[in-house]
């Protein structure tokens, strides 16, 4: 995978982190969307981690 193509997917992943976030809130008013209002909690802070990770380790390369 390219440098180039790691840096959007970890945007696409803060992005959906940011989007479950949303789901959960609107989950929390009390209307579920497929997950829980916790279970989107968890989804967007995994996608949050991996989109950091992804982002720290594309921009790593990128400076060798």
């Amino acid at each position: 995978m390219r440098n180039k193509d790691k840096l959007a997917i970890g945007k696409a992943l803060i992005y959906f982190s940011v989007v479950s976030v949303v789901l959960a809130f609107i989950g929390a008013l009390g209307t579920d969307l497929w997950f829980a209002s916790t279970q989107w909690m968890l989804v967007g802070l995994i996608a949050a981690i991996w989109g950091v990770f992804v982002l720290i380790e594309a921009e790593f390369r990128m400076k060798k």
